[in-house]
């Protein structure tokens, strides 16, 4: 068995099949370097970091010591459509190969690790190279570019660690009575989708007592993060290409300064932080239910509070996508027309 053995790639985003390389790769050599480079050419709807790619293959390999992660930014590898796209210039691998070994002190007794077929595994090549190549199983099955590209189509094989860096998420907002709630409950089980809870409301329930009655302003911190950690928990464990969120930021700090008379500025900092991809604006003109917790139910009320939220979104620069049919069904079906067409591209 070797020494030490090299993978070089762009992990972007890890899937099944570069885990399976990867383990294949760990069974040949005794200690496994993997080096996780930058994607030349990212994919714009889905910015991920070196860091973000690093934490992926860090956890996925977290039980196995002999497994060991680098990251490098110092240069690009080249991106091809298919293996037979790549022309190889010796000089350049073996001074890229050289600069790796050197800068991760990795054991120049060790052997670098391709997929089957790759142009580095021809023996014209081998035998030019600094490095002994050794080869891992192709899996056709799993297209790294056509995943790159669209990760939301090949969701089921996208890593579960990497998963959290490519769910959607759709906020679902508006006044109260706007039917917030029972949409984003609807649109969770059509898409089987994730779905992270109301804070506010649960934090009623569990630090007031059931009504608001004793809500003050110290309490919007607390209720800001209890939601972003919902999201963080949630978007962790994402089980689907969009992940629905009831209520947000902007609607927390709407009702602070609606019944507070200022912002707070932890909520302000939730807003900048936790920017959703995508949000939902219920017009508040549905029929007004008194559920015993809301308040602002005359015509004045609702109007007053809808423009104050516009505000708050314009002050952060945060674009809303209006539905404005006052029929519940309606707006479910707009809802899902816009997801379609701006997540899944139908």
């Amino acid at each position: 068995m070797q020494k030490s053995g090299l993978m070089i790639g762009h992990f972007e985003p890890l899937h099944l099949g570069h885990i399976r390389s990867i383990l294949h790769a760990s069974s040949l050599v005794e200690v496994l370097h993997i080096v996780i480079t930058k994607h030349p050419n990212p994919n714009p709807k889905f910015p991920v970091t070196l860091q973000d790619k690093a934490r992926w293959l860090q956890m996925a390999c977290s039980d196995l010591p002999f497994i060991k992660i680098h990251t490098c930014d110092d240069f690009l590898f080249p991106v091809h459509d298919s293996i037979e796209d790549i022309a190889i210039n010796i000089d350049a691998y073996n001074a890229k190969i050289d600069y790796i070994q050197d800068k991760f002190q990795i054991d120049e007794d060790n052997v670098l690790l391709v997929t089957e077929g790759h142009p580095l595994s021809k023996p014209a090549v081998t035998s030019a190279l600094n490095i002994d190549v050794t080869t891992t199983p192709l899996h056709p099955e799993f297209d790294s570019t056509a995943i790159h590209y669209n990760p939301i189509a090949n969701w089921d094989i996208i890593h579960p660690e990497a998963r959290g860096s490519y769910t959607r998420t759709v906020a679902i907002v508006g006044g109260e009575s706007s039917g917030k709630t029972t949409l984003a409950h609807k649109l969770a089980n059509y898409y089987g989708a994730d779905l992270v809870l109301e804070m506010g409301r649960l934090y009623v329930g569990t630090d007031l007592g059931g009504t608001e009655e004793g809500l003050q302003y110290s309490d919007y911190g607390p209720i800001a993060l209890d939601h972003a950690q919902a999201v963080r928990e949630t978007m962790y464990q994402a089980q689907s290409p969009i992940t629905i969120v009831d209520t947000d930021f902007v609607t927390t700090q709407a009702f602070c300064e609606e019944y507070e008379g200022r912002s707070h500025p932890f909520v302000t900092a939730c807003i900048e932080e936790f920017r959703f991809d995508h949000t939902l604006f219920l017009a508040n003109n549905t029929p007004w239910v008194n559920d015993g917790m809301r308040s602002l139910g005359s015509h004045n009320d609702r109007e007053r509070f809808e423009n104050r939220l516009s505000a708050i979104f314009e002050r952060h620069h945060i674009e809303t996508h209006r539905i404005t049919s006052p029929d519940y069904f309606q707006r479910y079906q707009d809802a899902i027309a816009y997801i379609d067409q701006h997540i899944f591209n139908k």
